[in-house]
């Protein structure tokens, strides 16, 4: 199966808080899910009454996945092995471009870009990073969830200034088995060496999202939006 072509408009799910919103948050899946995984987080969220929020779910292509041998499957790029090693670099440039074309819709829409926040879970949040530290206008904040940053060597000379101090906001499980603790830490403390304002929290969990998390997270999108 050939890889999906990036200039495709994805397909998405859309849920909105409030009265004609005024602000966007664009979340990506994880690898093998679809836009309806984190759908029902909005409720949860329990957003304050005046926040006006589009909440946006895009579906990432079907592609084969080296670590699952080459079984196609919703994913944003390639994985070519667990805990690290070489990176699907074609892939995350192509995902970020897709990235990039629901922002600019936002943009169409009348969201302004200092009120668009990207976020992500594990492969999602790592699209969102490599997105949202290399786009050319300032947005609201970068949400990175149980992730690593990737092509972490060439993101000093490829970040853009307007978003040198993007909020960032990391979590992470302490018992994920998927993408470990340490790695996760590696990621943030090289955006910190970078001066970028990195939140982090960690939580018992693996590889997902707990309870405590999502008051986290309602919190942080209060906050910057």
């Amino acid at each position: 199966m050939s890889e999906p072509s990036k200039t495709e408009t994805l397909e998405t799910i859309e849920q909105t808080v409030g009265a004609n919103p005024d602000a966007a948050v664009i979340w990506m899946h994880g690898l093998g899910a679809d836009g309806h995984d984190f759908a029902p987080i909005v409720p949860a969220l329990a957003l304050p009454a005046s926040l006006s929020v589009r909440f946006v779910f895009p579906h990432a292509p079907v592609r084969p996945v080296s670590i699952n041998n080459g079984m196609a499957m919703r994913a944003w790029y390639d994985i070519f092995s667990l805990g690290g090693g070489p990176e699907d670099e074609q892939g995350l440039r192509a995902a970020q471009q897709r990235i990039e074309a629901l922002i600019a819709r936002e943009r169409a829409r009348g969201i302004a870009a200092g009120r668009i926040v990207l976020a992500g879970f594990s492969q999602g949040g790592a699209v969102a990073l490599m997105t949202g530290l290399r786009h050319d206008e300032r947005l609201a904040g970068v949400m990175a969830l149980s992730t690593y940053l990737p092509l972490a060597a060439k993101l000093d000379e490829e970040r853009q200034a307007r978003n040198a101090d993007v909020p960032i906001f990391m979590a992470h499980g302490e018992d994920d088995a998927v993408i470990n603790l340490s790695r996760a830490m590696s990621s943030r403390d090289a955006l910190l060496t970078l001066h970028y304002p990195v939140e982090w929290a960690s939580y018992a969990m693996g590889h997902a999202v707990c309870p405590e998390e999502v008051a986290d997270i309602s919190a942080w999108l209060g906050r910057v939006l």
